[in-house]
C-alpha cells in the first residue's frame, strides 16, 4: 500500500520533476505534487511525495528529513489526514455583520 509524505522547507525554485527524481533515490515514486497557490501561482514551499510501500516511505524519510534540496532543509514526515476546518463567514465589502461601505464625513 502506499504511503503518502509531507515534504515541507521547498525552495520555490523546486520542480516537481526534481521533488520526483529526488525521491526515487529512496524507491519507488506514484506521485509527487508541489502545492501552488492560486492567487500568485507560485509554490507555497511545501508539496506531497507518494512512495510506493512502507518500508520505502520509511527510507525516504530517514534519507531526506532535514537534507538539504535547493538551498533548503527539508522536513519530511508521514502525511496526516486534512482536518475539516470551520466554514468561512462574512467576507465581502466590510464582512461579516458590519455592512459595508460606510464612511466618515462626506465633505
Amino acid at each position: 500500500m502506499a504511503k503518502k509524505l509531507y515534504v515541507g522547507g521547498l525552495s520555490y525554485n523546486t520542480s516537481e520533476a526534481t521533488l520526483r527524481s529526488t525521491f526515487e533515490q529512496a524507491g519507488t515514486v506514484e506521485t509527487a505534487v508541489i502545492i501552488i497557490d492560486k492567487m500568485t501561482n507560485r509554490s507555497k514551499g511545501f508539496g506531497f511525495v507518494e512512495m510506493s510501500t512502507d518500508e520505502e516511505a520509511q527510507k525516504a524519510i530517514e534519507m531526506f528529513n532535514g537534507k538539504e534540496l535547493d538551498g533548503r532543509n527539508l522536513t519530511v514526515n508521514e502525511a496526516k489526514p486534512m482536518e475539516p476546518r470551520a466554514p468561512r463567514t462574512g467576507g465581502g465589502f466590510g464582512g461579516g455583520n458590519r455592512g459595508g461601505f460606510g464612511g466618515g464625513n462626506r465633505y
